[in-house]
């Protein structure tokens, strides 16, 4: 009985630890794909640099610190998610994923209110307005909206991972000997975080 015991509990680790590797594999491609956006980004702000900081300044700076907020706690309660299931702390993991989604989602209303602004004013993509503008800042703006949507896709993407996770707990399939799964959710909806760290300054804070 031990014996298979052992058997079963090293074949646990196995698939704990092929799912981890999976994981890192994901992610490093999605870095791959952003750092190439980073790239272009900086390429096209060395050339435009005074269109980009114009174009910058019709941001609203406000919609962006409260998204990192959001952003940023989300990060801890994903966290602490992993941390309950470890002891063995089912009810809590399963509210924290869930004050996790609320976040997220209060992330996509708020950009959602954000953009609505900018297509109020005629800042969007195939608008005459925008069309209007120097290169630069149709160049800038190309990107934000490019960027800051493909992020936004990644933030849904989280969302449901992290729904599909808190099912799998509440039906006890994720529990504290087995919650592989919960931490891979919780890496991938670090990497959406990290990202945005990177883009709140790049469009918001152009100096």
């Amino acid at each position: 009985m031990s014996t298979a015991n052992s058997t079963t509990h090293q074949v646990h680790v196995i698939d704990h630890e092929t799912s981890k590797l999976g994981m890192w594999i994901f992610i490093f491609t999605e870095i791959l794909l952003f750092a190439g956006l980073f790239i272009v980004y900086a390429v096209y702000r060395y050339i435009n640099a005074d269109a980009f900081f114009t174009a910058g300044k019709e941001l609203d700076t406000t919609f962006g610190a409260v998204n990192t907020v959001i952003l940023l706690v989300s990060s801890m309660t994903i966290a602490m998610s992993i941390t309950a299931i470890q002891k063995n702390n089912k009810k809590l993991s399963i509210w924290l994923m869930v004050v996790t989604v609320i976040l997220a989602l209060a992330f996509l209303v708020n950009k959602y209110f954000e953009w609505s602004v900018k297509f109020e004013h005629g800042i969007y993509p195939g608008s005459a307005h925008l069309a209007s503008l120097p290169q630069g800042e149709i160049l800038f703006f190309g990107l934000y909206f490019s960027m800051t949507g493909l992020h936004a896709l990644h933030v849904i993407a989280g969302m449901i991972f992290i729904m599909v996770v808190l099912s799998k707990t509440i039906k006890n399939k994720v529990r504290f000997d087995r919650y592989s799964i919960l931490e891979n959710a919780g890496l991938y909806w670090h990497l959406v975080d990290v990202i945005w760290i990177f883009l709140f300054p790049l469009f918001y804070l152009i100096v």
